[in-house]
């Protein structure tokens, strides 16, 4: 099916919905636009996917948090999408918007519209808020190359840190102060991506420097490091993952604020690596150092799945759902679960081509939640391994 074909659809399915909604919508107290896609989608009975069937419920039952990255332009314009996220999730990240290329349109200025709404959202549905992120080598504005330089750069981490970090103080659950520093060909001892322009202009001590800030602005965010591609049992994660291991047992041991320890989780179906022992040396590594650990941006690229028919390919996506949680959910380490994306509507898999190589023609279904909001055989199992996760 190609992605014109799958638009048209999906438009038919909406207009479809919305002529039933009507004759059923004072009938029923289960949220009108997630009644009638679970209908559409010929998933379990609808009034078991919200509230005491909703994500949110089932991840607290066993103290934990479920959430997932929220697109900017989604919420601002999705009515629908808005109320997924009240039903569903007990925490959110913005996706882009905390960003220094979106926050930061200038050297002088901030556009803080965007973060202060979904913050303001998350605040009146009582959820809880992820801060995403302080530094990264990338999402840097057009100014950046041209304005920041050896000589500054300290002060404009610093006073970015502060800026952002002090706006948002007492309303972040917790902070990625620093995004993906590790980047194996760089060819480093330590692992570190001197490529990375914070590294050419502060030295490995840019990544000291930005936490012991963020501590200092928000001493209660619970501080992580957030990296990809250490969870599989190969040879190249496995590099990579022990490198991630060697930073944090450092920083812990000189005295370097940090809390947690992000992992990404942006995982593939089709493939023939398995995860287990690899996602459990980072998990029990994170534990031996004290610090709690989050999935932070969890989907499935489906790519390398061969078959077409898309209720395959679902029940493919959903098993590695189920296999991953449960790994990563043995032991009491994983307090959050966030996908990257709720629906497959706008997720960042789909953008492109990039991630299609295999099928280009083909939009992928990543998320818990397909393109009109039906929960799709991913929600059933993120919801099922979540149950079987020891209580926290």
């Amino acid at each position: 099916m190609t992605a014109s074909m799958t638009k048209t659809k999906n438009r038919i399915t909406r207009r479809q919905w919305l002529r039933q909604a009507a004759g059923v919508a004072a009938t029923a107290a289960t949220p009108l636009f997630l009644r009638q896609s679970a209908l559409a989608a010929g998933s379990p009975a609808p009034e078991g996917t919200t509230g005491p069937g909703s994500l949110k419920a089932h991840a607290a039952a066993r103290g934990l948090l479920t959430g997932c990255a929220v697109n900017a332009a989604l919420f601002r314009d999705d009515e629908n999408f808005r109320n997924l996220l009240a039903e569903q999730y007990n925490i959110v990240v913005p996706e882009n918007c905390l960003k220094w290329n979106i926050l930061r349109p200038t050297p002088d200025t901030y556009a803080f519209e965007d973060a202060d709404s979904l913050v303001a959202f998350a605040e009146a549905h009582g959820m809880k808020v992820r801060g995403h992120n302080f530094v990264w080598h990338q999402a840097l504005p057009t100014w950046f190359a041209g304005t920041v330089n050896k000589d500054n750069a300290r002060k404009m981490l610093v006073d970015h840190i502060r800026t952002v970090g002090g706006r948002y103080k007492g309303k972040i659950h917790s902070w990625d102060v620093v995004n993906e520093a590790i980047w194996i060909p760089d060819n480093r001892p330590d692992g570190l991506r001197s490529s990375s322009p914070w590294f050419e202009m502060l030295g490995p001590g840019y990544i000291d420097l930005a936490f012991r800030t963020a501590r200092e602005v928000d001493p209660n965010a619970l501080l992580t490091y957030n990296d990809y591609s250490i969870e599989y049992d190969n040879d190249e994660d496995g590099k990579k993952r022990a490198a991630v291991l060697a930073l944090i047992r450092r920083m812990k041991a000189d005295g370097v604020p940090l809390d947690a320890l992000g992992i990404q989780s942006h995982i593939k179906a089709g493939g023939t690596v398995g995860f287990h022992q690899g996602l459990r040396e980072l998990i029990d590594g994170a534990k031996a150092l004290g610090l709690q650990v989050f999935l932070t941006e969890l989907d499935v690229n489906d790519d390398a799945v061969a078959t077409e028919d898309i209720a395959e390919r679902d029940k493919i996506v959903a098993e590695v759902y189920r296999s991953y949680l449960e790994t990563a959910l043995e032991g009491p380490e994983v307090k959050a679960v966030l996908t990257w994306g709720a629906s497959d509507r706008n997720t960042w898999l789909n953008k492109g081509t990039k991630f299609r190589k295999q099928h280009p023609d083909r939009l992928q279904r990543p998320l818990p939640f397909d393109a009109d909001y039906a929960p799709t055989p991913a929600f059933f199992a993120l919801r099922q391994a979540l149950d079987k996760a020891k209580k926290r």
